[in-house]
């Protein structure tokens, strides 16, 4: 009897021991994650720091639809983006803080309604989020600098990346760039 309680002991020890090590490579990895800087680069090159605002900030400095879509994580009507159809050289940026999201060079015609794209400018511009509204399990998009959100993102797409950011026009602002 004995034998099997020292047993018994043992194995309890060693299982503290173990998930209290596995506990604390869990911690040490969290850590590393909040501490690492994600480098923003504005479209000039420059390095951005986080946009941080009140609510009442944003209404003031958005339009209705935009709020909406960027604050409200809304959805515009398919088929009524000015930015479905554009098809000049450049580059979208967010609408809430002009961080450079997505070239013209990515954009395709997904016939879904809403301005896609196979791929993000930088992927660190592009924060991912699991979103379950609406009794579905989706990969919501948002602005990295600012928080805004952008749409989703799905595994739909065309080549190389298979991928397709599908977005908000009214989270987008369209900056044109001279062609060559």
């Amino acid at each position: 009897m004995k034998n099997i309680q020292m047993l018994t002991l043992v194995i309890a020890l060693f299982s503290f021991i173990s998930c209290n090590q596995a506990q604390k490579k869990v911690m040490n990895t969290s850590e590393k994650k909040e501490t690492a800087q994600v480098l923003l680069l504005s479209l000039a090159g420059d390095t951005l720091q986080p946009v941080v605002k009140t609510d009442a900030q944003w209404q003031a400095e958005l339009t209705e639809m935009e709020y909406y879509v960027l604050r409200k994580a809304g959805t515009e009507r398919a088929f009524t983006s000015e930015l479905l159809n554009v098809k000049d050289k450049g580059i979208y940026t967010c609408a809430g803080c002009n961080l450079p999201l997505f070239s013209s060079d990515t954009k395709f015609n997904s016939g879904t309604g809403w301005p896609s794209f196979w791929q993000p400018i930088r992927p660190e511009h592009i924060i991912d989020k699991v979103d379950k509204s609406y009794g579905m399990v989706r990969i919501e998009n948002v602005c990295a600098r600012c928080g805004g959100h952008l749409g989703h993102v799905f595994e739909d797409g065309p080549k190389p990346t298979g991928l397709r950011y599908c977005m908000n026009g009214a989270a987008l602002k369209f900056v044109k760039t001279e062609e060559n």
